[in-house]
C-alpha cells in the first residue's frame, strides 16, 4: 500500500473526526455559481414528476448529448448510471454534511475522539472552540452526553457522531473525567460556529524550505493558503512542497485561487467548456502570496479534479516540478442543482483542460479484470514496487475497496509527474493489515506510549525522536497480552512501517495534524525527492 494511502487510512481508522465530514471522491469539483432550488426528487421508480425534474435538468445542462426519450421509464438512480460516474444524487443528510465540509465550518463543540476500550476519549479539541473554552482537554474521558451514556456500551459511530451537532447558541451536558482525576466533572459546553481551516499542516521542513499539505479545496483554500504562506516566508520559506496527494478536489474557485497563488498576472489557468455551456477562460490575477520561490507539488493516484488543475496549470506554465505518481484523471465540471428537502443533485455540465489544451479525463471500465488492469498498468510503467496481491489485499481491506464490485480504473488520464516516485508495498503484508484495519496500532499508542513519553518530550524531539527496539519488544507484549495472533515473519518484516507509524500517531495526539506530518514526512520518499529536486 501506498505511504500516503496508509497514512490516511491510519488517521481515518484512529480517529472517530466529528468536526470533519467525508466528502465522496467525484462529486467533490463543483463549480461555484449559484445553487438553482427544485422541488425535491428522491430516488424512487414510481414518481414521474420527480424523474421528469431530474430528466430536464440533465437535458438542459448535462455536458454531452444524451436521449433522455431512452430514461423515461427507469427510476432516478438507474438514470444517473447512465451517465459519468460524477454525477450522483445527495439525499439531504449527504448534501448538507458536504457542504459543512467545503464551508469549513459547521455548528458543534470542536472536538475529536477516539473509543479506546469502550470509552469516549478526546484526541483533539479545537483551540478556541466551544469546547476548548468550556475547558475540555486532551485525553479526558467522556461518560455522558446530556442523559446518554456513551461510554463502556459499544456505541457505534452513527450513534455518536451526532450527539455534540446542533443549533449553535444551544447547550449540551457533558459527563468526564480529566486525566488524573478520580472524580467526574459535569460540564455544559455552549455550541458555536466551528471553523476549520482547509490547510491541514504547514511548517518548515529545512532552513529555506517550506510544506503545505492540503486534503481538500474548501471556500477558504486560497485564502487559508495565503495566511499559510505569510506565515512560512516569515521564518525564511524561499522553497516550497504542495502536498496535494490523496486530495480528491472541491469547489472549482478554490482550485483556481490555490494556482493564482503562484503565478504572474493573465496567465491562464484552466478553461471549461460543455454542450450547454460555452468555454469560459480562467486567468492569474497577480496577486498571489508565493509567485517567486521554487514550488514543487505532490500527486499520486487519489489526487483528483481540483487538485488536477492546479498540478497542470503549474506544470504546464513551467512555473514548478511534479513529484509522485500519475493522478487520478477527473477532467469534469460538476454543478449542483439544490431541491427543496435539501437533498442536491450533482450534475457534470463541462470538461476542464489544462493551458495546453489537455483534458487529463480518464476513461472507465467496470469489473475485476479492468481494476486488475489498472494496477498492471502502474506495475509496467514502474510506479508500483512489491507484491501486487499484497498490495490489492491491502486496498480491499483497509481502503474498503472491494474488487467484486464494479471499479473505475485509470486506463488513461491523469497528470504525469516530471519526477516519478515508485509506489513501495514493502512490509504491508497481511499481518500489518490486520493491525491497522482492527485500530491495534492506535489502541497501543493511547493505552500504552501516551504514559510513556510526555507531551514536552515530543515537541522538543519531534524532529529526532524515533521508537526503538524496546518499544517494539513492548508492542509484541501488548499483541500477546491482546491475543492477537502473531505472524513473526510478517511482524518483523513490518517493523519499520509499523515503528514509524506508531510515531506518526504519538506525534498526532499531541502535535495535531502537523506533528502527524512532521513525523511522517521524515521517512517519505516523495518528500525527499522534492527536496533533492528543490536543491
Amino acid at each position: 500500500m501506498k505511504k500516503n494511502t496508509r497514512n490516511n487510512i491510519l488517521i481515518a481508522t484512529s480517529y472517530s473526526v466529528i468536526l470533519i465530514v467525508g466528502m465522496f471522491l467525484g462529486i467533490k469539483f463543483i463549480k461555484d455559481q449559484g445553487f438553482g432550488v427544485k422541488k425535491s426528487p428522491s430516488l424512487t421508480a414510481n414518481n414521474s414528476a420527480k424523474l421528469d425534474e431530474i430528466l430536464h435538468i440533465i437535458n438542459g445542462n448535462y455536458v454531452d448529448d444524451i436521449n433522455t426519450d431512452s430514461l423515461q421509464n427507469l427510476p432516478i438512480d438507474s438514470v444517473l448510471h447512465q451517465l459519468d460516474p460524477h454525477s450522483v444524487y445527495l439525499p439531504p443528510a449527504n448534501a448538507q454534511d458536504m457542504q459543512d465540509n467545503l464551508e469549513g465550518n459547521f455548528e458543534g463543540v470542536g472536538i475529536e475522539y477516539y473509543m479506546l476500550n469502550d470509552t469516549m476519549m478526546v484526541t483533539g479539541v479545537i483551540k478556541d472552540g466551544p469546547a476548548y473554552q468550556a475547558g475540555i482537554k486532551l485525553g479526558d474521558k467522556i461518560l455522558s452526553i446530556d442523559t446518554a451514556t456513551v461510554s463502556g456500551r459499544n456505541l457505534g459511530k452513527d450513534q455518536l457522531s451526532g450527539r455534540f451537532r446542533g443549533k449553535a447558541g444551544s447547550g449540551v451536558n457533558v459527563l468526564l473525567m480529566h486525566s488524573g482525576n478520580q472524580l467526574p466533572n459535569r460540564v455544559m459546553v455552549t455550541r458555536g460556529k466551528v471553523s476549520i481551516s482547509s490547510i491541514d499542516a504547514a511548517y518548515m521542513l529545512n532552513p529555506e524550505t517550506g510544506y503545505v499539505r492540503i486534503s481538500k479545496f474548501g471556500a477558504n483554500t486560497d485564502s487559508d493558503f495565503s495566511a499559510a504562506a505569510a506565515s512560512l516566508k516569515a521564518k525564511g520559506m524561499k522553497k516550497l512542497i504542495l502536498d496535494l496527494r490523496d486530495n480528491g478536489g472541491g469547489y472549482f474557485s478554490a482550485a483556481t485561487g490555490l494556482a493564482d497563488q503562484f503565478l504572474p498576472e493573465n496567465k491562464l489557468i484552466v478553461y471549461t467548456q460543455g454542450k450547454h455551456e460555452p468555454r469560459t477562460d480562467y486567468f492569474s490575477t497577480g496577486n498571489g502570496a508565493f509567485q517567486q520561490g521554487k514550488l514543487a507539488i505532490l500527486i499520486n493516484e487519489n489526487t483528483a479534479s481540483a487538485s488536477e488543475i492546479v498540478a497542470g496549470a503549474i506544470q504546464d506554465l513551467g512555473r514548478g516540478i511534479i513529484v509522485g505518481r500519475r493522478s487520478f484523471g477527473k477532467g469534469l465540471v460538476q454543478e449542483q442543482f439544490a431541491f427543496d428537502d435539501g437533498s442536491a443533485l450533482n450534475l457534470t455540465i463541462a470538461r476542464y483542460y489544462t493551458p495546453s489544451g489537455r483534458s487529463i479525463q480518464k476513461s472507465y471500465k467496470k469489473g475485476y479484470d479492468a481494476y486488475k488492469h489498472e494496477l498492471d498498468e502502474r506495475m509496467n510503467d514502474g510506479e508500483l514496487t512489491g507484491d501486487l496481491t499484497s498490495f490489492k489485499d491491502s486496498l480491499e481491506k483497509n481502503g474498503g475497496i472491494n474488487l467484486s464490485q464494479p471499479r473505475k480504473p485509470k486506463t488513461t488520464g491523469g497528470i504525469q509527474p516530471d519526477i516519478f516516485v515508485k509506489l513501495d508495498t514493502i512490509g504491508y503484508n497481511k499481518f500489518y493489515s490486520n493491525l491497522v484495519s482492527k485500530k491495534v496500532l492506535s489502541d497501543y499508542v493511547f493505552n500504552t506510549l501516551t504514559n510513556k513519553y510526555s507531551q514536552a518530550y515530543i515537541e522538543q524531539n519531534v524532529n529526532v525522536f524515533t521508537l526503538n527496539d524496546l518499544d517494539f519488544k513492548d508492542f509484541i507484549g501488548y499483541l500477546q497480552r491482546k491475543n492477537v495472533t502473531i505472524d513473526r515473519f510478517q511482524l518483523y518484516n513490518s517493523k519499520t512501517v509499523i515503528l514509524n507509524d506508531l510515531k506518526a500517531l504519538l506525534c498526532r495526539y499531541y502535535l495535531g495534524d502537523v506533528g502527524y506530518y512532521r513525523a511522517a514526512n521524515q521517512n517519505d520518499n516523495a518528500v525527499k525527492q522534492a527536496l533533492n529536486s528543490l536543491q
